[in-house]
């Protein structure tokens, strides 16, 4: 199934936003092919820096594929345009949500997961906004369908969020335990979410909170990370938790 982004906006609107993505970049698996995860740069970012990171990890059985998000006016950075997933003001419990936004980004994500053979096992990661985009997938996949009710096909196995955020929570918990295919797809699907304690850009407390409302609306396999010291970027050590965790949860060959 191939999902056109001129196809998620808002049915009630008689113009739609136009996306365009930047350049997309993969790194291949030095091993047997077991698994593809699409990773999801940070505000202002794109792909190649993804694709940096990744290809060093001791992970040969995954592909990463590594996509730039569209240059976009953010509301957080007064209108001024730079890569974002979706648009995003100042952070808040209870701040509207792009929904849009992330439904498009969703649906190029989506396509560039399509055409993986069967057998692969599938997930989305991200940094930051990139986090909080594989966020909102996870609440897609448990519900089956985007924000704005198209059906979301894809089969997730692993999603994994670096200091980042849970957007689309309104009414999530009632959604998801409306459903007993959501509340089963939820139950199922692993997530780590990892958060520095010195988180200044998106503060630790949204790093619980998201835990919190993502346990509550019937994600079960959950695991939160706390880092002492660490502010808004990466460490070794939190990158030798997301190898472990992600050889674990999809069973990779050489796993320990």
């Amino acid at each position: 199934m191939s999902y056109t982004n001129s196809s998620m906006g808002s049915g009630s609107r008689t113009t739609r936003r136009t996306c365009e993505f930047g350049r997309t970049y993969v790194v291949r698996p030095k091993g047997k092919h077991q698994a593809t995860i699409v990773w999801l740069h940070g505000l202002g970012d794109n792909g190649s820096s993804s694709y940096q990171l990744l290809e060093k990890l001791p992970l040969p059985n995954i592909k990463w594929i590594c996509p730039t998000a569209p240059t976009r006016p953010v509301t957080l950075l007064g209108g001024f345009p730079c890569a974002a997933w979706f648009d995003v003001g100042e952070l808040s419990d209870d701040g509207p949500d792009d929904i849009e936004g992330l439904d498009a980004s969703l649906a190029h994500i989506a396509n560039l997961l399509s055409t993986e053979p069967a057998d692969i096992k599938l997930g989305i990661g991200g940094f930051s906004m990139g986090a909080a985009t594989a966020l909102y997938a996870a609440n897609c996949f448990a519900l089956g369908k985007f924000g704005n009710g198209i059906p979301f096909t894809i089969y997730l196995k692993a999603i994994v969020g670096l200091s980042g955020w849970l957007p689309g929570t309104r009414s999530l918990r009632n959604k998801i335990e409306g459903s007993h295919e959501s509340a089963r797809r939820a139950a199922s699907l692993p997530i780590l979410l990892c958060h520095g304690k010195c988180d200044e850009v998106v503060p630790f407390k949204y790093g619980e909170k998201s835990t919190q409302l993502l346990s509550l609306a019937g994600f079960q396999c959950l695991t939160f990370k706390a880092y002492d010291g660490l502010a808004h970027y990466t460490v070794p050590k939190e990158m030798d938790e997301v190898c472990n965790w992600l050889n674990t949860r999809l069973g990779l060959e050489g796993s320990r």
